[in-house]
């Protein structure tokens, strides 16, 4: 049975640093801790890297964070030749923030391009610096230019972007938030944790576990470098940040 780890970051996507206590290391080396600031890798958005500073000093570079047994036990994936804690240490975490604040931009941008595109997504991945999302879309009948100026509209508007939990009854009643064609939401959370992007959520609300900013005008400059067909009725849209490349 897997062990529970407190997921900080799902109500504060803006902590960095914080103490925990060791609560086992796996066989493989692997590290779970009774609470966590870093993001496991789910949904599309890959798992934090960082470090771990034990109480007598000595740091351990973590490599990846990963789900175990459940999407409760986190697993801090230490790099090669690094120190091993016992269970029961009190150590510090830090995550490296400037990566972390990058996938959260751009995790927010694939939100708004979801809006932009209302289609049923069928898959995403996102990145630090080009992510993309597939809709089930025949004939996209858009354009880069297009897609770019309607995603900087919603950028520039600078909505508010939160979060909130639905009881798994109030979901079922409204399955239709789901925009992902195959991918249930995160389940075993006590709820199904919404993210909302506007006042009264009147830009999205979909469900999501991943961390985001707190206003789309943080994600600044992006555009849409690719449309890609893959397959007969799948387009893939790349996000990337910056402005368009001038022609």
């Amino acid at each position: 049975m897997g062990h529970r780890t407190q997921a900080l970051f799902r109500d504060d996507s803006y902590l960095r640093e914080t103490e925990a206590a060791v609560v086992a290391v796996n066989e493989r080396g692997g590290i779970i801790l009774d609470r966590t600031i870093f993001y496991a890798t789910s949904g599309g958005q890959p798992g934090d890297t960082g470090a771990i500073t034990l109480g007598d000093g000595r740091r351990i570079a973590v490599a990846a964070t990963v789900t175990g047994e459940t999407k409760d036990e986190i697993i801090h994936v230490p790099g090669q030749d690094q120190p091993a804690p016992q269970a029961g240490d009190v150590v510090k975490l830090a995550i490296d923030s400037e990566r972390r604040h990058r996938l959260m931009r751009m995790h927010t941008a694939c939100h708004l391009l979801s809006v932009v595109c209302p289609y049923p997504i069928t898959g995403a991945a996102v990145a630090e610096d080009d992510s993309r999302v597939d809709f089930d879309l025949p004939d996209s009948g858009f354009t880069k230019e297009d897609v770019t100026a309607k995603l900087m509209d919603l950028v520039r508007a600078d909505h508010p972007v939160f979060t909130r939990w639905i009881t798994d009854a109030e979901f079922a009643a409204n399955p239709g938030i789901v925009k992902s064609k195959n991918v249930r939401p995160p389940s075993g959370l006590g709820g199904i944790r919404l993210v909302c992007i506007g006042d009264d959520e009147s830009v999205d609300s979909q469900p999501c576990g991943g961390t985001h900013v707190a206003r789309t005008g943080e994600i600044g400059d992006i555009h849409i470098g690719k449309i890609e067909k893959k397959g007969r009725e799948n387009r893939r849209f790349r996000i990337r940040f910056g402005p368009p490349p001038q022609a």
